[in-house]
């Protein structure tokens, strides 16, 4: 969709005037890419672009508008666009998700100036639930955010002095909770199965201070099977990969909680990895627990993959091939 010095034929169904030339460099970005993007998306619809202003014309004229409007926002509240960020605010007009600049807008500060912002509704909604709610189960495919959101969630009420501390864990499903097999301490044992919190505490925080914290217990790695007894007060509690739970485990696990802490469990039901026949502690505390005060679910799925765009396309194949298989 280039720059086009010519009149439309007729009037058009939409104007929008950009405040400044930057504002409107930036809408338009590098090379005309934001307003291909728009192209692609809206092949029947007329968008000119002429000065500061925009002319768009056609049956969808007002969606537009509706996407140059969150775009300009963005902008404005000195958000870069890049492709991917144009592709989501064009995906969540046509969802008819409000606000979507306000969605992409939602952040969590984590420190060293660095803020971890939504990129999906979905996303948006689960940060919201993590904040309003004192335990959270996060259920979704992989690259929907669960894990990393949950750390970014974690270390913002460390900041902020909600809790005092931090603890990680998840089954260590491959080795049968045989942890004295593996060579090393408790944490060299358990590390394998935390590489992915791992990799969301050091983007955030650094090698270092997350090594600092480590030192200082501030930041505690548990393995499930050495969680029985214990009572966990002030502390924010993160189980990843709670599909490979059994219902005992996860039973133990939410007893755990204590006062003034917070539990976030995440998990895909779709990559369960227990023994045949073995039911998972997810699926059974997404039916047992519904509608208890305090206990939310956010519900991701595809559309809130913020991987490469081939892996929604690969989670709804594989949907789709389960769902027709039972």
């Amino acid at each position: 969709m280039p720059l086009d010095e010519d009149s439309l034929v007729t009037v058009p169904d939409e104007r929008l005037r950009v405040p400044s030339n930057h504002l409107m460099l930036e809408l338009v970005g590098e090379r005309d890419i934001h307003l291909r993007a728009l192209e692609e998306a809206y092949p029947d619809v007329r968008l000119i672009a002429r000065g500061n202003e925009f002319m768009i014309s056609g049956e969808r004229a007002a969606e537009v508008r509706t996407v140059l409007d969150e775009l300009l926002i963005l902008v404005q509240e000195g958000q870069s666009l890049d492709g991917d960020r144009v592709r989501r605010v064009i995906q969540m007009v046509e969802e008819d998700v409000p606000s979507p600049s306000g969605v992409l807008t939602e952040g969590v500060p984590v420190g060293r100036g660095k803020v971890v912002r939504a990129k999906t509704a979905g996303q948006s909604r689960y940060i919201s639930a993590i904040r309003d709610s004192t335990m959270v189960f996060a259920v979704g495919p992989a690259g929907t955010g669960k894990t990393y959101l949950a750390m970014a969630a974690a270390i913002e009420l460390l900041r902020n002095g909600a809790v005092s501390r931090i603890l990680l864990t998840r089954p260590a499903v491959e080795a049968g909770e045989r942890l004295g097999f593996l060579p090393g301490d408790l944490a060299a044992k358990i590390d394998p199965y935390l590489r992915p919190l791992y990799d969301a505490l050091y983007e955030m925080l650094g090698p270092e201070e997350t090594g600092k914290l480590m030192e200082r217990g501030t930041i505690e790695i548990a393995p499930l099977a050495y969680m029985r007894g214990r009572t966990l007060n002030d502390a924010c509690v993160i189980l990843d990969e709670a599909q490979n739970t059994s219902p005992e485990q996860m039973k133990m696990f939410l007893t755990r909680l204590g006062f003034n802490s917070k539990m976030i469990i995440t998990g895909d039901i779709t990559q369960v990895d227990l023994p045949t026949g073995k039911g998972s502690g997810l699926r059974i505390a997404r039916q047992v627990l519904r509608g208890i005060p305090g206990v939310a679910f956010a519900e991701l799925t595809s559309r809130d993959v913020v991987r490469h765009r081939i892996v929604a396309a690969i989670v709804d194949a594989y949907q789709r091939y389960e769902e027709h298989n039972e």
